[in-house]
């Protein structure tokens, strides 16, 4: 069975280490903030000017002038701090954020990634992602296996408008986890009731399989 969002979000809360700071992009990677073991101690970083996100807040209790780089409403932990976006690239591109987790349209065998513009349709810019994708020592890049069309997203060569080359280090799906190595892309594991034929017809690039995948533990 495929993975929920929820899912997903959930199954890369466990890459998270003590002591982390990590970003989070817009959309999926946001859910992450809510399933953070509460054993650790992290960090979560906003490209808008914030050290400290805590979990998305409760009805009623939301803040319209406290919102991530995704504009939405969002709390903060103790000892939280405020600062400009200039501050905040700077961190970015001086390496100290330890972990990125991002969306993206494509990502190819080799790590390539788009995740800023599809040619001929409106967008409202690029963001951060390329900074994050440069800058951080560590990203994940969550998504869709395949397009609404049913194409594959996990490609031998990206298609569209790159935002990177060789940046991204792993990808959950719905269907699976997927690790890029100098060797190619491994599957290390599969969602729940997915069968790994499943997986390699809805993946354009080869994988390397081992004797034993493990369903993944949500």
């Amino acid at each position: 069975m495929a993975l929920t969002r929820e899912q997903m979000a959930q199954r890369i809360a466990k890459e998270i280490q003590n002591g982390f700071y990590v970003n989070l992009g817009i959309g999926i990677p946001t859910l992450v903030a809510n399933y953070i073991p509460t054993n650790i101690t992290v960090t979560l970083q906003s490209e808008n000017g914030l050290l400290g996100i805590g979990r998305f807040p409760y009805q009623g209790e939301e803040d319209p002038d406290l919102i991530n780089a995704g504009k939405e409403t969002i709390t903060t932990n103790i000892g939280a701090s405020f600062f400009s976006s200039a501050e905040s690239f700077a961190m970015i591109r001086a390496g100290k954020v330890d972990l990125s987790i991002l969306g993206a349209m494509e990502v190819s065998e080799t790590g390539d990634i788009a995740n800023w513009i599809i040619p001929g349709k409106v967008v409202k810019g690029m963001g951060g992602a390329m900074d994050l994708l440069t800058g951080t020592k560590r990203v994940i890049v969550v998504m869709q296996h395949k397009s609404k069309d049913g194409k594959s997203k996990i490609l031998k060569k990206c298609t569209l408008p790159l935002s990177a080359s060789n940046a991204v280090h792993l990808i959950v799906t719905e269907l699976a986890v997927l690790e890029i190595t100098e060797k190619g892309m491994h599957l290390l594991e599969r969602a729940p009731g997915v069968s790994i034929d499943e997986i390699v017809k809805a993946t354009e690039c080869g994988l390397i399989i081992g004797d034993n995948v493990p369903e993944m533990k949500i």
